[in-house]
């Protein structure tokens, strides 16, 4: 939907942090229906690789704009702006500690990423050690983890950024446990992803420390068939990688740039975000207090509860709730048409004295 001559492009973002139980957005992809669906109603929308991506499965929206959590962060704060790109030449890490066949096979999707959508991609590079994942969950359920050698992981990307990589895929290999209770109640629908936490620790040190676009897939071995499989998770067992998507998703990712860059006309920076979209109980995240600070529209879903308790109300931050991502998709419309939400309701309250409360009046 393009913007008009008279007015200036309408840009959302769509948030649901990682790791944090969200019923939407907390499995394989499964918040990108709502991505599709309100992507047709701005002009651009920003968000993150835990919406997009689905394992082999993604989805091209020309008008969206995939960046990474610390990244996102950055942006929100005004420190960093986001360049759209036609392209990006994507450099692949590989753990040290992924198996040879594994390793075969996540090489396999790069070289088919190359041949059958066209993407650009240098040499990859494998950590001089194993990166050594650890998965961590805490007092409320969310997930996190740490890697024992995050120096061979920088290591590898510097040498990827000397290649002319303009965005990093890392391919980490993550513990195999599939007997936990954890694990299966992910795969049933009704868990926390046991490996987002990890993943975000990974590509935040990355951006940090290169302010390149990144972008995290587990290795993992198969795990065995479940025929009750819910289908909120079921995206992340078609095969054997999760890297299709991530490196889909890079290939178009906006550059991050600073204020020393030298501006161009299609750079975005957080004072044009006109709404944010956000779980109702997830608003404790450095994004949504920096956008809190500006003009931007906050809309919290109660639908998409969390593991978190976080609300707007409670850290005093003005917002319009909404039951759904369907009434989310309405509001951000109405919002883009300059049309007041109380004006599609049949109680429309009759305008009052300036200082004269509703109840008043009544």
């Amino acid at each position: 939907m393009p913007a008009s001559l008279t007015h200036r492009p309408y840009t959302a973002v769509l948030l649901v942090p990682t790791g944090v139980g969200a019923a939407i957005g907390g499995y394989a992809g499964d918040a990108l229906p709502v991505a599709r669906a309100l992507a047709q109603v701005v002009d651009r929308l920003i968000t993150h690789p835990n919406v997009l991506n689905g394992a082999q499965l993604y989805w091209p929206l020309p008008n969206a704009l995939y960046t990474e959590g610390y990244g996102l962060d950055q942006f929100a704060a005004g420190e960093w702006g986001l360049r759209p790109v036609h392209q990006n030449r994507v450099g692949l890490v590989l753990d040290q500690a992924i198996e040879l066949e594994l390793r075969v096979r996540h090489l396999q999707v790069a070289d088919a990423a190359r041949a059958t959508l066209g993407l650009s991609l240098t040499d990859y590079v494998v950590t001089d050690a194993p990166l050594g994942v650890e998965l961590r969950t805490a007092a409320s359920g969310a997930t996190w983890g740490t890697i024992h050698q995050p120096a061979s992981l920088l290591r590898a990307v510097e040498k990827l950024k000397d290649a002319k990589a303009e965005a990093i895929a890392v391919v980490a290999r993550f513990p195999d446990d599939p007997g936990t209770e954890a694990l299966q109640l992910y795969r049933h629908g009704k868990g926390v992803d046991p490996l987002a936490g990890a993943e975000a620790v990974i590509s935040h040190l990355v951006v940090r420390t290169f302010q390149l676009p990144c972008a995290h897939a587990p290795a993992l071995s198969p795990l065995p068939l479940d025929p009750s499989l819910s289908p909120r998770s079921a995206a992340e067992e078609l095969g054997y990688t999760f890297l299709p998507c991530v490196l889909v998703g890079l290939s178009r990712a906006p550059q991050l740039i600073d204020q020393r860059t030298s501006p161009r006309a299609q750079d975005i920076w957080a004072d044009q975000v006109d709404a944010l979209i956000v779980p109702e109980t997830a608003c404790g995240g450095s994004a949504v207090l920096s956008f809190s600070q500006s003009a931007t529209q906050i809309i919290t879903v109660k639908d998409n509860s969390t593991r978190l308790k976080v609300t707007a109300e409670a850290l005093g931050i003005q917002s319009l709730t909404v039951q759904s991502y369907l009434e989310a998709v309405g509001v951000v419309a109405a919002h883009r048409a300059g049309v007041h939400p109380a004006a599609l309701s049949p109680n429309l309250p009759a305008i009052q004295p300036l200082g004269q409360s509703r109840e008043q009046s009544s």
